[in-house]
């Protein structure tokens, strides 16, 4: 009996490991694209849905059209918003690649993830 009850706490660990593991290399595939060579913009939210929207794309507008060559990314770190401040920015974050959301919470390890050149 302690030997089954044994095998199932190593085989639960070890899923859960695998899935932390999984967890891991989305998150690094999606965040570690940023590169070390401009300006980051990073914007603290917390349920502002009737300003982001148009916050954002005034950015974007300036780093795409405008001359503000040396502006690479915008990361957009969500404090736990009640409202849909988080579900606006992460639509706009599929039609402009710059533009990455995440919680206030990872935004230190992206940070921290950035690649060198």
């Amino acid at each position: 009996m302690l030997q089954f009850v044994l095998n199932t706490i190593f085989w639960t660990l070890a899923i859960y490991g695998l899935f932390e593991i999984i967890k891991n290399l989305i998150y690094l595939s999606t965040y570690t694209k940023l590169k070390a060579d401009g300006i980051y913009i990073i914007i603290a939210v917390k349920n502002q849905e009737n300003r982001i929207e148009g916050f954002l794309r005034s950015i974007i507008f300036k780093i795409l059209y405008g001359r503000e060559e040396s502006l690479k990314n915008i990361i957009v770190a969500d404090l736990e918003s009640s409202d849909n401040t988080k579900e606006i920015a992460k639509k706009l974050s599929k039609d402009y690649e710059i533009l990455k959301v995440t919680s206030w919470k990872d935004c230190k390890e992206i940070i921290d993830n950035v690649e060198e050149i």
